[in-house]
C-alpha cells in the first residue's frame, strides 16, 4: 500500500550525478531543504515521463518561488538519467532508485510494469508525487495506477502555496 498524507517519509539513500561524479543523497538531506517534492516516474526515455519532466523543469523557478526543492526519481542509473536529460533538454535534479528500494519503501512499485507490452520488470515506480515537510511527514501524495496518466502538477503547486 502506498504511503499517504500523514505518513512519515522512510529513510533512504539515492544517487545523483553531480559535476564531481555520483553522489549519495540521504533523505535527511532532502528534508532539511523542505518542503521537498519527489516526482517518481517509471523510466527514462519514454513519452509521458519526458513530457512530465520537461514540464516540471520549465516550472522549476515557480517551485523555487514556493520555497520547494524538487527532484525527479526513476529506477534508471544516474548516467542514463543524465543522457536522457541532455537529450531532452531538461534540468530537473535527478535521483537514481536503481535498486527500486525507495519505490518499495513508498509502496509505489509495480509488481510487473506493463506486462501486456512485455515489459514485465518488477519494482518500477508508479508515476507519483509526494510533498514532504521539514519534519519528514508526507503532506501531499498522488499515486497513479496508469503510467500514461500525468500527475496534477497545478494541484501540487496550489498545495505548496498553502504550506
Amino acid at each position: 500500500m502506498a504511503l499517504s498524507v500523514g505518513d512519515k517519509c522512510p529513510e533512504f539513500s539515492l544517487v545523483s550525478l553531480t559535476a564531481d561524479g555520483p553522489a549519495v543523497v540521504e533523505s535527511s538531506q532532502l528534508i532539511a531543504d523542505a518542503p521537498v517534492v519527489l516526482f517518481f516516474i517509471p523510466m527514462a526515455f519514454t513519452g509521458v515521463c519526458t513530457e512530465e519532466f520537461c514540464t516540471i523543469s520549465n516550472d522549476l523557478a515557480e517551485y523555487q518561488g514556493l520555497n520547494a526543492t524538487v527532484y525527479g526519481v526513476s529506477g534508471d542509473n544516474p548516467f542514463a538519467q543524465q543522457a536522457w536529460a541532455e537529450k531532452e533538454g531538461f534540468s530537473l535534479p535527478m535521483l537514481s532508485d536503481y535498486e527500486h528500494e525507495v519505490a518499495e519503501a513508498f509502496g509505489i512499485a509495480y509488481e510487473a510494469f506493463l506486462p501486456e507490452k512485455n515489459l514485465t520488470m518488477g519494482g518500477v515506480a508508479k508515476r507519483s508525487v509526494f510533498v514532504i515537510d521539514g519534519e519528514g511527514v508526507i503532506r501531499h501524495a498522488e499515486v497513479l495506477e496508469s503510467p500514461g496518466d500525468m500527475p496534477d502538477l497545478a494541484g501540487v503547486k496550489e498545495f505548496l502555496k498553502s504550506m
